[in-house]
C-alpha cells in the first residue's frame, strides 16, 4: 500500500470514529456459528453485512470466555478427575494461575536470598490489600526441596502495575536477571527433579526452550561449589533457531562451563561421538529430560487462548511427532539411564498412549520407575489404562479396529490403550503422574520416568566407532555416524573398509584445506544447514599459543589450569574475549563440528583491555567467570572487609583513602591492572552477609574499583541490607524532571567545559613529568588518567573532576562490554 493510500485510510478511520462519538474498546466480530474473530483483526470492516463497526485501539481485547463445551465432554468421559471434584477442577482452570518464584540452588547465595526474601519483602505483604484483595502472604512449596520455590495469588499483571508492590517487583525483576530467582511455574520445576542428576551425569534436554528447566539441571550439576568443573554436563536442544537464542539467554545468567546449546529437530538428533582413550565412541547419556511439544491445555489458566481453540485434534496431530521424539531419546540413553518425559497436557492420547507404545516396541528394555516416594507433599494422580479417542466433530471410537479407513490417517493404532491384559499390568501405567490444578492450585501436568534396562531391541548391538583417533589433539576430523532412528550397525566388508578409507582420506584433504586446528565451526555441508542466524567458529587456544603466557603469569595460574578448555570465537585478527568450557564439553566439540550445529557455549573468563599490555597483560578478568576462574588464581587478590565492599559497589571510583587500613597496605605494593577482590564471612559476625564474595576489579594509582554488572551490584548490596529501591526511586525523579530544568543542567555543564580544559591541560603536563620520572613505569590507560591527575588539584576544581570522570567512566565501560 502505498503513501497516499495509507493516508486516505487514516482519514476514513478519524471520520468514522468521529461519526460514532470517539474510541470505545474493540469488540468481537462474530463470522459464523459458534466461531468469533478479535476486533483488531478486522478492524474498519463490518460484521454480517451491516452490525455494528468496530471501535478503535484504545480499549484492549474483550475478555475471553473461560468454556468450552468439547473440553468439558471429553474429559468428563475419560474420567481423569474423581467423581465428585469436576466442579473444584474447571473452577480451578477459570482463576489466574498464582505466581511462582524459585531460588537457584546453584550459588551458595541461595540460603542469603531466601532470608532476604522471608525478613524484608515477604514480611512488608502482612495486611496489605491491593484493588480490594487481601494479599495473602506467600508459601513456599511443601514438595520441592529446602523451602527454594514459593507460590503467591499475586498475578504477573498486579506485581507489574501495584505502586505498593513496586519494591518486591523491582527485587524480583534484577534477581532473575542476575540468575538468582527464576520465574517458573510450579509444574514446571517436577521433571528436573525426578532426574535425580549427579554432578557427573551427561545430560541430554531435548526440547529445551525456553530453559527453566535447563536452568535447574545446570543448578544440580553445580551443587558442590568447590567443584569448578563438574565432570558432568548439559546438552540443550531446541528445533527453533530463534528460541534457542531465549535458552543461551537464561543459561547464561548462570555462568556455567558444563553447557551447550544446539539446535536440532529433537526426533533426529544426531548421535555424537567422543575420545574415549584415543578412540571414538558413540555418546549415550545418563539423564534425558523429555519435554515434548504439546497442545497445552494444561496451561488454561495462564493460556486462555486455549479455552476457544481447544480441540481433540491438536492431540491427535502431536501424537506421532511426541512418540518420535520418546523414541530417540530412549535410543540414546545409556543403560541404567533414567529418562523423564513431561507434557503440560491432561490428555492420554500424548501421555499414556505414548508411554504405552515406547513400552510396548520396548520388549521389556523399559520400565516405569516407582516414584511414588519421591517429593513428599507432591498431590498427583495415577496414570490410567483405560481410555478412548475423539474426533473434534464428537466421534467416539474405543479401538482400532472401529475406525473407519478414511479417517486412518488421523487415528493410528498407537493413541489405543494395550488390549492385552497381562501385558497391561506388567507396563504399570499407574507409576505415571498426572497433577490436576485444583489439587495444589498449581496447572495441569503429566510425567513418567523411565528406566533402561537394555539396549532397545532394534539397537541390542550398542553402535561403537572403532576409529583410533589422530594424535593432534586440536584437530576436528569427524567420523560419520548414524544419525537416524535405526541405529543397527553391521560389520563392514573389507572391499567396504578399503572404501571408506579413501573417502576419510579425501574428507581429510578437505578438512585440513578449510580449517585450522582446534577450529570447530558451523556444518559446512549443504545438508547440514539449517535456517537460522551463521554463528561464528569455537577455536580452541593450541597449546604453544603466546597469547596465554603473560596471562599466566600475570595471575600466577595454577599448574593444574586447564588451558587446553580455552577458546575464542574468531579465527582471525585479535582475540577480544576468551571463553572457558568443561573437557568433557571440548571433547563433545572437537569430536562433532561438522554434524551438529552448535550455538553457544563456554563463559567468558577474560576481556581484552584496550591498553592493557601496558599494564603487564592484555586481558581483565571478566566477572561472568570468576567463580570459575578463582580456585586457580594465586595472586592479584585482595581481601576485603565487608565495609569495603559496600564502597565498591556503591562507588564508581573510590579513592584508596576511603578503604580500610588493611586494605590499603594489601594494595600498596600491588601493580596496576585487573584484581581479585575476596569478602569471607566472619562466623563470630552472624549480622554480616554470611556467604563469601568474589568479585572483578580493577586496582588504579590512587583509586580501587569493580567491575560487576548493574544487577549483580544490587544483588549484594540487598544481601548485606543496604537498601537500594531509594536509589531507584531517586533515578526515576530525575527522569522526570522538566525540560527546562534539564536545560539548566546543559548551561551549566557547557560553562564548565571552559574549567575542564584548563585541568585538562594541568593533567598532560603532569603525565609528561611522570613519564620523564620513570622510563620504566607503565604508562597508564585512558580509563585510568583520572586517577593521576586528582592527586593535585584544589577543592575548586572538584565539578570539573566529576565531569571528566564520567568521560572516562564511560570509555572504561565500553571495554566491559562485549
Amino acid at each position: 500500500m502505498g503513501r497516499r493510500a495509507r493516508d486516505r485510510r487514516r482519514q476514513q478511520q478519524q471520520q468514522q470514529r468521529q461519526e460514532r462519538g470517539g474510541g470505545g474498546g474493540d469488540q468481537a466480530v462474530r463470522t459464523g456459528p459458534g466461531e468469533v474473530k478479535q476486533g483488531r483483526e478486522h478492524r474498519g470492516r463490518r460484521a454480517d453485512g451491516g452490525g455494528v463497526f468496530l471501535q478503535g485501539w484504545a480499549g484492549g481485547y474483550p475478555e475471553i470466555v473461560k468454556e468450552n463445551e468439547l473440553f468439558e465432554r471429553y474429559y468428563q468421559e475419560l474420567g481423569i478427575v474423581p467423581a465428585g471434584e469436576w466442579d473444584a477442577f474447571m473452577a480451578a482452570l477459570r482463576e489466574p494461575l498464582p505466581a511462582t518464584l524459585r531460588i537457584t540452588g546453584y550459588r551458595s547465595h541461595a540460603k542469603e536470598i531466601l532470608h532476604c526474601l522471608k525478613e524484608t519483602y515477604f514480611r512488608e505483604l502482612q495486611d496489605l490489600e491491593v484493588d480490594g484483595q487481601k494479599v495473602e502472604m506467600p508459601q513456599s512449596l511443601s514438595w520441592y526441596p529446602e523451602e527454594l520455590a514459593w507460590h503467591t495469588n499475586l498475578s504477573r499483571k498486579i506485581l507489574r502495575k501495584s505502586p505498593q508492590l513496586e519494591k518486591l517487583h523491582q527485587f524480583l525483576v534484577s534477581e532473575t536477571e542476575c540468575g538468582n530467582i527464576s520465574r517458573q511455574e510450579a509444574v514446571s520445576m517436577i521433571p528436573p527433579l525426578l532426574l535425580d542428576v549427579s554432578p557427573h551425569h551427561k545430560i541430554l534436554d531435548m526440547c529445551a526452550a525456553p530453559g527453566s528447566k535447563t536452568a535447574q539441571l545446570i543448578e544440580m550439576l553445580h551443587a558442590d561449589m568447590n567443584v569448578p568443573f563438574p565432570s558432568g554436563f548439559v546438552i540443550a536442544n531446541d528445533v527453533d533457531n530463534k528460541r534457542c537464542y531465549l535458552l543461551v539467554h537464561q543459561a547464561k545468567r548462570l555462568n556455567s562451563p558444563c553447557i551447550m546449546v544446539v539446535n536440532h529437530d529433537a526426533s533426529s538428533i544426531p548421535n555424537l561421538q567422543i575420545d574415549v582413550d584415543g578412540r571414538k565412541e558413540i555418546l549415550f547419556y545418563d539423564r534425558i529430560l523429555c519435554d515434548v511439544p504439546c497442545s497445552g491445555d494444561g496451561t488454561m489458566r495462564k493460556n486462555i487462548d486455549v479455552w476457544k481453540k481447544w480441540t481433540t485434534q491438536n492431540s491427535l496431530q502431536l501424537h506421532g511427532l511426541q512418540l518420535r521424539i520418546a523414541t530417540r531419546g530412549v535410543e540414546q540413553l545409556a543403560e541404567g539411564g533414567r529418562m523423564v518425559y513431561s507434557t503440560c497436557s491432561l490428555n492420554p492420547i500424548e501421555n499414556e498412549a505414548v508411554i504405552a507404545s515406547l513400552l510396548e516396541k520396548s520388549q521389556g528394555a523399559l520400565e516405569l520407575a516407582d516414584v511414588s516416594s519421591e517429593l513428599p507433599g507432591l498431590k498427583r494422580m495415577p496414570g490410567i489404562t483405560k481410555w478412548k479417542v475423539m474426533l473434534k466433530d464428537g466421534q467416539w471410537f474405543e479401538e482400532w479396529k472401529d475406525v473407519p479407513s478414511n479417517r486412518q490417517t488421523q487415528i493410528r493404532p498407537t493413541m489405543f490403550p494395550v488390549k492385552d491384559e497381562e501385558k497391561l499390568k506388567t507396563m504399570n501405567l499407574e507409576r505415571c503422574l498426572r497433577i490436576l490444578p485444583h489439587h495444589q492450585n498449581t496447572g495441569g501436568f503429566f510425567v513418567a520416568v523411565l528406566i533402561k534396562k537394555s539396549p532397545m531391541p532394534w539397537n541390542k548391538r550398542q553402535p561403537k566407532v572403532h576409529q583410533k583417533l589422530p594424535q593432534r589433539t586440536g584437530n576436528t576430523e569427524v567420523t560419520a555416524a548414524n544419525s537416524g532412528n535405526d541405529c543397527i550397525f553391521e560389520e563392514p566388508t573389507l572391499a567396504e573398509n578399503e572404501e571408506s578409507k579413501k573417502m576419510q582420506e579425501l574428507q581429510n584433504l578437505d578438512t585440513e584445506q578449510s580449517k585450522k586446528e582446534g577450529v570447530c565451526g558451523p556444518p559446512p555441508s549443504k545438508k547440514m544447514k539449517l535456517f537460522g542466524f551463521k554463528e561464528d567458529p569455537f577455536v580452541f587456544l593450541p597449546e604453544d599459543d603466546p597469547l596465554f603466557h603473560p596471562i599466566q603469569k600475570f595471575y600466577a595460574l595454577d599448574p593444574s589450569f586447564p588451558k587446553m578448555n580455552l577458546l575464542t570465537r574468531t579465527q582471525e585478527g585479535k582475540k577480544r574475549q576468551l571463553y572457558m568450557v568443561s573437557k568433557e564439553i571440548r571433547n563433545v566439540l572437537l569430536n562433532n563440528s561438522e554434524k551438529m550445529k552448535v550455538i553457544n557455549t563456554g563463559i567468558k573468563v577474560w576481556s581484552r583491555n584496550s591498553d592493557g599490555e601496558q599494564f603487564g597483560c592484555a586481558f581483565r578478568l571478566a566477572q561472568e567467570g570468576i567463580y570459575t576462574l578463582y580456585p586457580f588464581i594465586h595472586a592479584r587478590i585482595i581481601n576485603v572487609c565487608i565495609e569495603d565492599v559496600k564502597i565498591l559497589l556503591t562507588q564508581e571510583n573510590p579513592f584508596l583513602s576511603k578503604f580500610s587500613s588493611e586494605t590499603q597496605k594489601k594494595v600498596k605494593d600491588m601493580a596496576m591492572g585487573s584484581i581479585v577482590l575476596k569478602y569471607d564471612p566472619d562466623p563470630e559476625k552472624p549480622d554480616d552477609l554470611q556467604c563469601p564474595i568474589v568479585l572483578c576489579g580493577w586496582q588504579g594509582k590512587t583509586s580501587l574499583r569493580a567491575f560487576v554488572p548493574k544487577n549483580e551490584r544490587l544483588h549484594y548490596l540487598r544481601m548485606m541490607g543496604v537498601e537500594v529501591f531509594k536509589a531507584k526511586r531517586k533515578e526515576e525523579e530525575l527522569e522526570n524532571k522538566t525540560e527546562e530544568e534539564v536545560q539548566h543542567r546543559l548551561v551549566q555543564t557547557e560553562e564548565r567545559m571552559d574549567v575542564e580544559d584548563k585541568e585538562h591541560d594541568s593533567i598532560t603536563k603532569m603525565e609528561a613529568e611522570i613519564g620523564e620520572e620513570s622510563s620504566q613505569s607503565p604508562v597508564e590507560s585512558s580509563a585510568m588518567e583520572i586517577e593521576n591527575k586528582t592527586e593535585n588539584l584544589d577543592q575548586s576544581s572538584k565539578n570539573a573532576n566529576t565531569h571528566v570522570s564520567q568521560e572516562s567512566k564511560d570509555t572504561d565501560a565500553s571495554n566491559v562490554k562485549d
